[in-house]
């Protein structure tokens, strides 16, 4: 069974979450520049793709049809980039919201990062394929 969702998770809180997390992300000095390069001038569809995701993520609305792992591939992610985007996700999301509803969201964040990194064969959860090796860049 699968347990309900908090009531306080909603449309409106998904949007906010999400503008305001990638409003920070443009300001940061290690991931902002891997999304600029990476997105360019398409931010209003990142945004919007993000929404969907979320969506999907937090209030199973089956929105977003895309391929995470796809898009993350040869950006030269490492474990401490992950690492980075949860503590910024973290305080976004208790920025706007508490308890089982924050709990849903990082919850979920972390295992976007999990899968990510596993996907992506970086970081302490990757598997270590061979032939699949990481090609870790330095932002800082």
């Amino acid at each position: 069974m699968i347990p309900p969702l908090p009531q306080d998770v909603s449309e409106p809180l998904v949007e906010r979450i999400v503008h305001d997390f990638y409003a920070l992300i443009r300001q940061d000095a290690v991931l902002g520049p891997i999304f600029e390069e990476r997105i360019g001038d398409g931010w209003d569809a990142h945004l919007a793709t993000m929404v969907d995701f979320w969506s999907s993520l937090t209030l199973m609305s089956g929105r977003y049809g895309g391929k995470p792992h796809v898009a993350h591939f040869g950006l030269g992610l490492t474990m401490e980039h992950f690492e980075h985007w949860l503590v910024l996700f973290e305080g976004v999301v208790n920025a706007h919201c508490a308890g089982p509803a924050a709990a849903l969201f990082i919850g979920r964040a972390r295992r976007v990062a999990d899968s990510l990194q596993i996907g992506l064969n970086i970081g302490d959860k990757a598997l270590h394929l061979p032939g699949r090796a990481a090609v870790a860049v330095s932002v800082a």
